[in-house]
């Protein structure tokens, strides 16, 4: 798979993944599959030991991703952001070829096609490597939908499935639904994480919570 090293937030279905060094962290983000979802591929730069989030779709694609030869990271971690299948497509597949351990919140494990080996909660940590990324629960798109927060760089960054997109929360099916999902996006992210917090979300490009935050009371108001 072609990678390309300047890091823009944008990807395209079937084309390139792009890849982000930080000092101890690598992210690579690739689109899989029909409905144009990231997948992201973590991998620890003094250990090698890697974790991916959603395993979407495109199993084949994923494992060129992390790829063939001796210097290849070690997958050892998978985490499935929520229960909708558009997440999961590739997850037995890939947990299959690697070897992983699969990561879930509890309220949406039991959706998922094959057994969790561990479950997480709001204010958990999940470590591989020298890295920790810590849980954030954000109910309202699915009862059991998580976001995962990087802090050891320069400003955090913040893997948020189909809670928050560039433009809004994630599509709910009720008004408390709704009610309860921008509670927590205000209250366990925007009132926790700086504007220059980066957003990697499940599908479409990146953003900054900075340039979503003005837009909190006008979601509010419009009740999506």
């Amino acid at each position: 798979m072609d990678v390309i090293e300047s890091y823009s937030g944008h990807t395209d279905p079937g084309g390139a993944a792009i890849r982000r060094d930080l000092d101890a962290l690598s992210i690579t983000k690739v689109s899989v599959g029909p409905m144009d979802n990231n997948a992201y591929l973590l991998v620890c730069r003094a250990t090698n030991e890697a974790l991916l989030i959603d395993a979407a779709n495109e199993p084949d694609r994923l494992a060129d991703l992390v790829g063939s030869d001796e210097s290849r990271p070690e997958l050892r971690h998978l985490v499935t952001t929520h229960r909708h299948h558009d997440h999961w497509q590739a997850l037995g597949a890939v947990a299959g070829m690697f070897q992983t351990r699969q990561i879930a919140h509890p309220l949406d494990a039991g959706e998922l096609p094959i057994p969790m080996d561990e479950l997480v909660e709001q204010g958990d940590t999940v470590q591989f490597g020298d890295i920790e990324l810590e849980v954030v629960h954000l109910r309202g798109h699915t009862p059991g939908s998580i976001a995962l927060v990087y802090r050891g760089a320069d400003r955090p960054h913040i893997f948020t499935g189909d809670s928050l997109f560039p433009g809004g929360p994630g599509r709910t099916t009720s008004p408390d639904d709704f009610a309860s999902l921008i509670g927590d996006l205000e209250s366990r992210v925007f009132d926790q994480l700086p504007d220059e917090t980066w957003v990697y979300p499940g599908h479409g490009d990146d953003t900054t919570l900075g340039t979503e935050r003005p837009s909190l009371p006008e979601w509010k108001a419009r009740g999506w």
